[in-house]
């Protein structure tokens, strides 16, 4: 059986911030699928803090190497955090997406939105709350737009990750998801794939 090479690209959401990177997005559904019978090899080279500066500087040129054959994009809270303007993230975006078809012309591509942070006890700290939801919903269309353009799959977790934000399922830093959030974000990106 040939595995399914699984890169994912990101920061803290990726990684796991808020839990343990064995109970993070891409770890659990990972271990999902490879209790379905489905080989595996997984990379997740996310850090916490990352912009997508960050990725296309550290984690991009690891698509080239790892031979993926399929990758995960949730980039974009902490370039909110940095200021970056809608324009940029879009451009940023563009050369992300372009890179990835270059480096990996095969690789299913699936683009994810950010989770609704302005409702985390620790988002106040960013600002009013009120405009920081607005700026994620903006540049969560943004991503969806870029993916599309790119003939990425966007897969629209967004509804459910508000819905956890609102039942507060935040990690013990109070900013990031739980375990049970990245689950269950793993279980229904299992039922899109």
């Amino acid at each position: 059986m040939i595995p399914e090479r699984f890169l994912a690209l990101g920061d803290s959401f990726t990684i796991g911030t808020g839990t343990t990177p064995d109970r993070s997005f891409p770890a659990v559904l990972t271990r999902l699928w490879t209790d379905r019978g489905r080989a595996v090899v997984l990379s997740n080279p996310a850090v916490n803090g990352y912009t997508t500066d960050d990725l296309i500087n550290d984690e991009l040129p690891l698509v080239a190497s790892f031979h993926p054959t399929l990758i995960t994009l949730l980039i974009g809270a902490n370039d909110i955090v940095q200021g970056s303007s809608d324009d940029r993230y879009r451009r940023q975006l563009r050369l992300i997406h372009e890179r990835v078809r270059a480096d990996a012309p095969d690789a299913r591509v699936i683009a994810l939105p950010q989770p609704d942070w302005s409702l985390s006890p620790a988002g106040a700290g960013f600002g009013r709350t009120d405009e920081i939801a607005r700026k994620i919903e903006r540049f969560n269309e943004i991503a969806q737009r870029e993916a599309e353009r790119a003939r990425a799959l966007w897969v629209d977790l967004f509804s459910l990750m508000r819905e956890q934000g609102r039942k507060r399922m935040f990690g013990a830093d109070g900013l990031h998801p739980s375990a049970e959030a990245y689950a269950g974000w793993a279980s229904e990106l299992g039922r899109a794939l």
